[in-house]
């Protein structure tokens, strides 16, 4: 089984920069759906997407798909697919899925159906009647929609966002793999000067240092294939050869601000923990009062919402002030502003040139883009 098909679960809006991701490793056969892309490769590229994934959840390794629209299709359905060629006889193997819109809706009754077929399939191939479960974990993770059924194992462990950076945030993070989004999505290369004056813990600051020093993400942590037979430790170096190999150095301009020191304090942390703290540099800064001489430059930022920190009112005056401070800037800086109330634009003092609808959890936002030199049709200049 050297050539496999993968499953790449993302955030929902971001289907397009992880197909571009995969793309851009060279993986074959790259499809995306919602929530999800699929893609075939190797096992070497099982630990390239690992280590360089930026914007995908976490890697499964898909073992099949059939019909599943009664218990009995789906216990005959997963005990025909190959479990012996990656779960050893010591193998770790619980199981955790979904249903969607199919006749099989009771998750638990699933996950029982799914370990029983599985532990039959194993102790066949095996000649066990009891399988020992002492060995590695091999997660098994199932998703049934409208009846189908797909059927894959976990390689990643912990979210692909869990880059291992951040020991601790403050209240309210944004995710790891939707600020790379979000720096992608504005076009930064590591040439402007990059800016995010609502910085909190420094994820967006910090994967914009990631990305301008093209720095693998996952070079910092652990996954769970790491430990697979299948999955010798020379595919592991090897990938992450291939990542440091391609880093850069440069001279970036990348700073963030925020008006509570302990979130500061905190970002300085992160930025050393994801060794980039020579690249980027956090301030004590009001947002309102926000300036930069430069002519140029990217701004990407997360405000409150007005849902979880602040409440509604005094986050329409955040807004309208950053509104002005933005407006004040020279004409060649760009906005990417994440938010999901519904008035942000009116609140802002101007729509923007470009949204992209994206979610923070399950919060539904939009990515207002903002370009300074650029107008509406029926603007007055």
């Amino acid at each position: 089984m050297e050539r496999l098909e993968f499953a790449v679960p993302c955030l929902f809006g971001l289907e397009g920069l992880v197909a571009d991701e995969l793309r851009r490793l060279e993986l074959a056969d790259v499809r995306a759906e919602n929530g999800r892309v699929f893609c075939r490769g190797s096992f070497l590229d099982l630990a390239r997407m690992n280590l360089n994934l930026r914007t995908g959840e976490r890697v499964l390794v898909v073992l099949g798909r059939f019909p599943a629209p009664t218990f009995d299709a789906l216990f005959e359905g997963t005990r025909a697919l190959p479990w012996e060629t990656l779960i050893p006889k010591d193998g770790k193997f619980p199981v955790k899925g979904y249903s969607i819109g199919s006749a099989l809706h009771s998750i638990p009754d699933c996950q029982k159906i799914v370990n029983k077929a599985v532990a039959t399939r194993l102790g066949q191939a095996y000649g066990l009647t009891t399988l020992p479960e002492s060995g590695a974990l091999y997660q098994v993770q199932f998703a049934i929609q409208k009846d189908e059924a797909v059927l894959m194992l976990d390689t990643s462990g912990a979210g692909l966002y869990k880059r291992g950076y951040r020991a601790q945030g403050v209240e309210a993070p944004l995710r790891e793999t939707l600020a790379a989004a979000m720096v992608m999505l504005s076009r930064y290369r590591g040439r402007d000067p990059f800016c995010d004056p609502f910085c909190g813990s420094g994820t967006i600051a910090i994967e914009a240092a990631l990305i301008a020093k093209n720095r693998a993400p996952g070079l910092s942590r652990s996954f769970s294939a790491q430990k697979w037979e299948r999955m010798g430790s020379n595919l592991w170096l090897e990938a992450a050869d291939e990542a440091m190999e391609k880093e850069y150095d440069g001279d970036y301009d990348i700073w963030g601000g925020d008006i509570d020191p302990a979130a500061v304090e905190l970002a300085r942390r992160n930025a050393v923990l994801a060794e980039v703290e020579d690249v980027v540099r956090f301030e004590v800064s009001d947002a309102t009062a926000f300036h930069r001489e430069e002519p140029y430059g990217r701004i990407v930022t997360n405000p409150p919402y007005g849902e979880r920190l602040m409440e509604r009112r005094e986050v329409e005056g955040l807004y309208a002030a950053f509104g002005r401070t933005f407006a004040a800037l020279p004409q060649g800086w760009q906005l990417a502003l994440l938010s999901s109330h519904t008035e942000f634009e009116r609140t802002f003092g101007r729509g923007a040139d470009k949204k992209r609808k994206l979610y923070n959890g399950m919060i539904k936002c939009d990515l207002f883009l903002y370009e300074k030199g650029r107008r509406k049709r029926g603007e007055e200049r």
